[in-house]
């Protein structure tokens, strides 16, 4: 870190004597990475297709505990090796083939942080009155700021909007349970029906299975003894239970008041409990879902050094970090302001289809580490096309690719295209579990013949450092 606090590495790898991090704090920012109003939206699927509460609950809790399996195990690796998520995945693509998975993970960060900037500008709006143009404006300069600072101060945003949400949402659930937040009575029993509770499953388990790509961003600053089930376990644990919790309050929200906005309905029912509790819960809802874009801003920038460091070596610094982030900012700002409030149902049919570009680079990225590989790699081979993993990896990019295409055939974009398989499910989203199956096996076959010996003389040059 330099004098006013603004972090100096970028993809490189972080030395022992700089690892700051505290497991206890894993928990705290992958809870707030998930509490807030965006993550309530999700819980309104299952009641727009006629499921009832208690289902939608149930469906939301199981497709969570799915996707944060995917998202907690990648974790795992930050401590280890002291890399961002994606220069590890050289490993798998090679150093010039890992630009394909970096194409999807790319998009999905800039995407969701312009589908986040539309909600809050359209949110402020509507409950205060302000310009959308202005908000959205006033909302990327502050991201922004919080991403060129770095790790520690996107870490610092998490723990402080942690400690100002929690309470404000414990008083509102309580006050649920209690009866006391307004609401409709219960509807009829029933409101079951197999394609809802599978697409709401589908729903909540590609929200967690996204955030995969950069989880170890954040945990590469914990020191390497730090014990791999016990990260595993503090994002699995923050992430599932924020998750849980907010989509089954939104069901609540869906069904006993009719809820299509995840910020109106928080103030609405927020101050049937006390007049002026809806108004802090949607300000720290507002803050939370501003913590996340600051967080897929500082991903973003990492993301696009590793595309540009697999083309041609760079070391970007202080500077060409904050040029890139600033260029990110303007890119999902002038993308927010230009489509507007009418394109979030758009754009987040584009999230969905990018899941299907992520969800094979997870599968892939998961069996090498655990199975293949066992977590033992050489660092300076993942910064060199000559290395031991080489410039293009053909196993991982042809179970990547078989992945992606055994999934086309189930392709569930809403509003978008429902291709035939899944048009005979009744348009439930099942593509991505069919491409994490294909792209499991298919890298599994291609690396029968592999053998850890092969790469072992690295390995232990690397140990010895």
């Amino acid at each position: 870190m330099t004098a006013l606090g603004i972090e100096t590495r970028s993809i490189d790898f972080v030395p022992e004597g700089e690892r700051h991090g505290r497991l206890a704090h894993q928990g705290q920012f992958w809870f707030l990475s998930n509490f807030h109003f965006f993550v309530i939206a999700i819980g309104f699927v299952g009641p727009s297709l006629g499921l009832s509460l208690g289902y939608t609950a149930l469906a939301g809790a199981v497709g969570i505990l799915i996707g944060t399996t995917f998202q907690a195990f990648h974790a795992a690796q930050g401590p280890q090796l002291g890399l961002p998520q994606m220069i590890q995945s050289r490993a798998q693509f090679g150093y010039r083939g890992v630009i394909v998975p970096l194409i999807a993970t790319m998009v999905c960060l800039v995407g969701y942080n312009v589908v986040a900037v539309i909600l809050i500008a359209e949110g402020v709006h509507g409950l205060w009155g302000l310009d959308r143009g202005v908000t959205a404006i006033g909302v990327s300069l502050v991201t922004a700021a919080v991403a060129i600072w770095g790790h520690d101060q996107v870490h610092r945003m998490f723990r402080v909007m942690f400690w100002i949400s929690l309470p404000l949402f414990v008083v509102l659930s309580g006050a649920i349970v209690l009866g006391h937040a307004g609401g409709a009575a219960a509807p009829p029993a029933g409101g079951f029906n197999w394609p809802a509770f599978a697409t709401q499953v589908a729903s909540a388990a590609s929200f967690n299975i996204t955030a995969a790509p950069y989880v170890s961003d954040y945990t590469r600053y914990l020191p390497s003894r730090t014990r791999r089930g016990a990260v595993i376990l503090s994002v699995f644990g923050g992430s599932g239970l924020s998750a849980v919790w907010l989509i089954a309050l939104g069901a609540w929200l869906a069904t006993r008041m009719g809820a299509t906005d995840g910020l109106v309905a928080l103030r609405l029912a927020g101050d049937a409990v006390t007049v002026g509790l809806g108004s802090l819960l949607a300000a720290a809802s507002i803050g939370g879902l501003m913590a996340t874009i600051a967080m897929s801003g500082y991903s973003a920038m990492l993301t696009a050094f590793t595309m540009a460091d697999s083309i041609r070596p760079i070391l970007p610094g202080r500077g060409l970090k904050t040029a890139m982030i600033a260029a990110l900012a303007a890119a999902w700002t002038a993308s927010a302001i230009w489509l507007g409030g009418d394109a979030v149902n758009r754009v987040n049919a584009l999230l969905v289809i990018l899941l299907y570009g992520l969800a094979p680079w997870s599968a892939v990225n998961l069996i090498d580490y655990f199975f293949l590989r066992r977590g033992r790699y050489s660092l300076p081979d993942l910064f060199t096309p000559k290395g031991v993993y080489g410039a293009w990896g053909a196993r991982g990019l042809i179970a990547y690719a078989a992945g992606f295409l055994a999934s086309l055939p189930f392709f569930t974009a809403p509003g978008v295209y429902t291709a035939p398989l899944a048009a005979r499910l009744g348009g439930v989203d099942v593509g991505w579990l069919v491409s994490l199956a294909v792209a499991s096996a298919v890298y599994l076959a291609a690396s029968a013949r592999f053998s850890a010996t092969d790469e072992a003389a690295a390995v232990a040059m690397e140990t010895d450092r």
